[in-house]
């Protein structure tokens, strides 16, 4: 059996409350964070975290990483090689991945973006 020290067992159950709201947040929030990072995707060519979580409320960016994740398995955005370091003053600096749009996230934002001139006209 593993011995935890305090500070690890601190740090741990700290982690497990943080999951735990997260969980018990709606997934409407999620799609929210979801789609602001899609139609952020669609004003830059490339773009990372730190730019997203300039322009998301507080309780936006708890749910930026699961948002992401998403966004990238689902085919609409892929790592583009590059890393940048995190602004995130808790993270010291390590770096992070720079996103953009993938052919089909593009095809996405081209059919909602005529979806959308259409029924305006």
């Amino acid at each position: 059996m593993t011995r935890l020290s305090v500070a690890e067992r601190l740090a741990a159950a700290k982690k497990d409350l943080l999951l735990n709201d997260l969980a018990h947040q709606s997934s409407w929030d999620r799609f929210i964070v979801e789609q602001a990072a899609f139609h952020f995707g669609q004003l830059h060519e490339e773009w990372s975290c730190n730019d997203l979580r300039t322009v998301l409320p507080e309780l936006g960016q708890g749910f930026l990483g699961v948002a992401i994740k998403s966004l990238q398995s689902g085919g609409i955005i892929a790592h583009t090689g590059r890393t940048v370091p995190s602004t995130q003053a808790n993270t010291h600096a390590h770096r992070i991945a720079v996103w953009t749009l993938t052919g089909r996230g593009r095809a996405i934002a081209a059919e909602r973006t005529a979806r959308a001139r259409g029924s305006a006209a």
